[in-house]
């Protein structure tokens, strides 16, 4: 599992600025929303290249021939 990373910026203005590192697609979103609810209004999200990577599933079937 890679290493997750959250990282903030505290501006003069008491403006917060969050960047998340190691989190793909929207489990960016489920890792933070309780910090944005306690911090406040979210005025703009700024999605990375991460946000766009989606976890890809393969089956496989066989099929067996009844002797």
């Amino acid at each position: 599992m890679p290493q997750r990373t959250l990282r903030f910026r505290i501006r003069p203005d008491g403006r917060v600025e969050e960047h998340v590192e190691g989190v793909e697609g929207d489990d960016c979103l489920l890792l933070t929303e309780h910090l944005e609810a306690v911090l406040g209004t979210v005025e703009r999200r700024q999605p990375t290249s991460d946000a766009y990577i989606t976890t890809q599933t393969q089956t496989q079937s066989q099929f067996v021939e009844p002797s």
